[in-house]
């Protein structure tokens, strides 16, 4: 069986990444002022970031179409795949894995179409894709890579502070916003990924940005005192290079052993933080042997 691997812009993969290892990106549209773009085709990054900054209405994002989606998977089918694992971001925060099992059903005749959903976005997303596609090509079978990517998926966890919570309440992508509204003055929020409800969830309120990053790093820490496998590490930001940086090439000489990257959310992912967000990310290192 010859499977293909498809994932979503939010994976924030570079594109040596994605060429290696032969996977297909479907683009997540963000809107601002009534105008769509999708992110890492339509404009940069920067160019993104300048657009919402520039704009007077709130961004928002939206799925993919439909008909887009349809046309990718039936030219992987014409192109002689089999079957498409795709997978993509939480959930939680978008509705397009849920979107994937109709078109997955209207094409059931052309090509098996198995939607996945990470529970998760960024790199932490993008090493699922990897994953995937590397037991793919070694000719792995479907229930033997969705075993291993849930195996994978279970060992995900992160932490990310933002400088207020203003984006995510309104976006809708905070489940517990009433517990900090009207306290997020002079605070850093810290964030997570419910591991029950795989929801947003602010759990902790740190009054500097230097305190918030020594809380994350004890939380990563006692996660990885109690793990009995290798991990890589993931620091990201939105607009906040030089804060991250320091972070990154700090953490790298406490844990010298570890593999850490360094990279930045894209406009859909950063549009939700806001400016100034800082988050640390970790999973099993899949490159471990």
């Amino acid at each position: 069986m010859k499977i293909a691997v498809v994932t979503d812009s939010t994976c924030y993969l570079s594109q040596q990444d994605i060429d290696n290892n032969h996977l297909f990106i479907v683009p997540i549209p963000f809107i601002v002022d009534g105008k769509a773009y999708r992110e890492g085709l339509d404009v940069t990054d920067k160019e993104a970031f300048q657009i919402i900054h520039d704009g007077e209405s709130f961004p928002s994002t939206s799925q993919p179409a439909l008909g887009d989606l349809i046309n990718l998977y039936s030219k992987l089918a014409d192109d002689g795949y089999n079957a498409v694992i795709s997978i993509h971001l939480a959930g939680t925060i978008s509705g397009l894995v849920n979107s994937l099992q109709s078109v997955a059903a209207d094409l059931a005749d052309k090509i098996k179409i198995v939607p996945y959903d990470s529970k998760i976005t960024v790199q932490l997303m993008g090493q699922l894709a990897i994953k995937a596609a590397r037991m793919a090509q070694a000719g792995a079978d479907l229930d033997a890579i969705i075993q291993e990517l849930n195996q994978l998926r279970d060992t995900i966890d992160e932490y990310f502070m933002v400088d207020d919570l203003q984006n995510l309440v309104r976006g809708g992508r905070l489940s517990n916003a009433s517990a900090f509204i009207g306290s997020v003055l002079k605070i850093k929020p810290l964030l997570t990924f419910d591991n029950e409800s795989d929801e947003i969830v602010a759990f902790e309120k740190i009054r500097s940005a230097k305190k918030a990053i020594a809380r994350i790093e004890q939380l990563f820490k006692e996660a990885k005192d109690n793990t009995d496998y290798p991990l890589r590490g993931f620091i990201f930001h939105v607009n906040n290079e030089k804060m991250a940086q320091e972070w990154y090439e700090s953490i790298k000489k406490r844990y010298p052993d570890m593999p850490f990257e360094f990279g930045a959310f894209g406009p859909v992912v950063g549009a939700h933080l806001g400016d100034g967000a800082l988050a640390l990310g970790w999973m099993k290192d899949i490159d471990a042997k």
